[in-house]
């Protein structure tokens, strides 16, 4: 006969079973708790006030969070059905089954606290040996907002709608006056569909008071660059050269046909994406470090371009603690590139990378192995940085951007699974990217400690 192990699903323990020995030492999960150990949580610590019933602590339930999003399961339903089925979250959990609301309850509480502990865990890879900040290579994604872009509403299509809406409400009040004289068609509640044009009306209106504020935010900054390129052609003519093409035009502050606002998440922004077309976005940005590609310093914001993106990123950079390092270069596609944003990165001390146009993906073998020509006699940012991208050196270093970014956000995407906010408003957007690029942190700390 056969010989097979016994399966025996009644036996019971003899003494309470120990979850350290469910999983392998060098588990994930078991490196999740040692770094979160290691973090300083008072701050999460102080908001709970002590009263009523016992509160999970918010160590367990951050290290759910992180290993969830590591490993693909962000839904708090989820993770509170893993906590039930898998070894890896009951061995977070201690065996405990938080529920979904104290989850999500937590998750959303504590999203301000994720970035000060996003930068402590930078600070153990530090101390772990793993990150000394030096060359930083910066990318942005657009990230599905948790919102459908057919909620939107133009500005065209509020006015159509609004005038129809009144000529209907009119036509529904001369109905109610001439009931008397005669019926009115059965089944028709006027009272009830004049209320109801009525809500719609004061949500369109609504919605175009956002549509108006932001085209007065918009005018203001298409303002300063107006002036800004007016002063450039004034000084031009003083200087006796004329300015290229035409004048530019001064800006309209009055709200375009196309301006619109998403009436499910109205801080999300129409965006084109990488495979054609526009989605309801975030534009999510991450400076990741070309050695060990941890993420260094990221931003969420609501520009569906990267142009005004440097100076948040560098504005992180230079808050980072003075432990980790100092950066020295700065590695961004042409989406990046403005004399501006060249400027900032010297002002900052930093070596800017930005490339001025599309590069070609090959390069003639005689132009690859010719000698540089010499660096120009000039303070000029922008020439200079032009000089030491077109070098032997330059370009090497500028390409390590695709290799160092780019598997960044395909792993968050394809392997984390996350490609999707889960939460509406900006602030909630920008804590949990937070939260998203720390726990690629601590996923990426875990294979270079084992390296």
């Amino acid at each position: 006969m056969s010989r097979f192990i016994a399966v025996d699903r009644d036996t019971a323990y003899l003494l309470p079973p120990s979850v350290n020995e469910w999983l392998p030492q060098n588990h994930l999960a078991r490196f999740v708790v040692e770094i979160i150990d290691q973090l300083d949580l008072s701050e999460l610590v102080r908001q709970y006030a002590g009263r009523g019933s016992h509160a999970y602590h918010p160590a367990m339930l951050l290290g759910l969070l992180v290993y969830g999003y590591a490993t693909g399961v962000h839904s708090s339903r989820k993770i509170e059905r893993a906590c039930h089925d898998s070894v890896a979250f009951r061995f977070i959990a201690a065996n405990t089954q938080p529920d979904h609301d104290s989850i999500a309850t937590f998750r959303r509480r504590f999203l301000p606290q994720i970035e000060a502990l996003f930068v402590q865990v930078l600070v153990l890879a530090r101390e772990m040996k793993c990150l000394k900040l030096g060359n930083i290579a910066l990318d942005g994604t657009k990230i599905a907002a948790n919102a459908s872009k057919h909620k939107a509403l133009s500005w065209e299509h509020a006015n159509r709608i609004e005038a129809q809406l009144r000529e209907e409400v009119q036509l529904l009040l001369k109905l109610a006056e001439d009931s008397d004289s005669r019926p009115v068609n059965d089944g028709l509640d006027v009272p009830a569909e004049i209320a109801r044009r009525e809500k719609r009306l004061a949500g369109i209106a609504q919605a175009k008071t956002k549509i108006e504020q932001r085209a007065r935010e918009r005018h203001a900054v298409e303002q300063q660059e107006y002036e800004a390129k007016c002063a450039k052609r004034d000084a031009q003519r003083e200087a006796g050269k004329k300015p290229r093409g035409a004048d530019p035009q001064p800006p309209s502050s009055e709200p375009k046909a196309g301006d619109q606002v998403n009436l499910t998440d109205e801080e999300s922004r129409i965006m084109p994406t990488s495979r054609g077309g526009f989605e309801q976005s975030y534009n999510a940005q991450a400076a990741v470090d070309t050695q060990t590609m941890l993420v260094v310093a990221q931003h969420v914001s609501q520009a569906p371009n990267d142009k005004r993106e440097i100076a948040p990123i560098l504005d992180r950079v230079q808050a980072l603690p003075e432990v980790l390092g100092q950066v020295n270069a700065l590695l961004g596609d042409t989406g990046y590139f403005s004399a501006a944003n060249v400027n900032a990165c010297a002002a900052q001390g930093i070596e800017p990378m930005l490339s001025m146009k599309r590069e070609s993906h090959h390069i003639a073998v005689l132009q690859r192995f010719a000698a540089d020509a010499p660096a120009p006699e000039t303070d000029d940012p922008v020439l200079k940085m032009a000089h030491r991208l077109a070098t032997k050196k330059g370009r090497a270093l500028y390409g390590l951007r695709k290799q160092t970014v780019e598997p960044v956000f395909g792993i968050i995407k394809r392997v984390m699974g996350w490609s999707q906010m889960s939460m509406r408003g900006l602030d909630k957007a920008r804590g949990e990217w937070s939260l998203v690029t720390m726990s690629w942190n601590i996923k990426r700390l875990h294979v270079l400690r084992a390296a």
